[in-house]
């Protein structure tokens, strides 16, 4: 890795990097380079105007929703482990847990519902996503943590 750095901070030095095209331009971070490039002069053309099409709203959305349940049930985890930890009874912190994931399983359902709908609405099968399985969320989160 130093010698990486090492290069390129010589190759700055010898002025290597000067005269580049868009240099002292701002970045250009609206071109999405996952983004379908059939779809993408439309995109173009519609976020210019203000507009979106639904189906990619909804996909955002969707997208927001389950980082957002993914992070509740993240700290409630977080929780866990340092009540625990505090030397709280165990019956009171885990019956605290259990109601998180029954939540947690009731937002990944209306989340599923969501996204069976964004499935029925995108334009390719590409486009389309899974759907959430919760208990493998919640086992993925349980096995990452005690990893560390």
């Amino acid at each position: 890795m130093a010698d990486i750095e090492e290069h390129i901070q010589k190759a700055i030095e010898e002025g290597q990097f000067k005269d580049l095209p868009g240099q002292g331009e701002p970045l250009r971070l609206d071109d999405n380079p996952h983004e379908d490039a059939e779809w993408r002069l439309a995109h173009h053309m519609l976020h210019a105007g203000g507009f979106s099409l639904p189906w990619i709203e909804l996909r955002q959305e969707i997208e927001t929703e389950s980082e957002q349940a993914r992070m509740e049930l993240k700290r409630a985890w977080e929780w866990r482990r340092q009540a625990l930890g505090s030397g709280r009874r165990y019956r009171l912190v885990q019956d605290e847990w259990e109601r998180v994931v029954g939540r947690f399983k009731e937002r990944v359902e209306k989340i599923n519902k969501r996204i069976f709908d964004y499935n029925l609405q995108a334009p390719a099968l590409r486009l389309q996503t899974f759907s959430l399985n919760a208990e493998a969320e919640i086992s993925q989160l349980i096995t990452t943590s005690n990893e560390i």
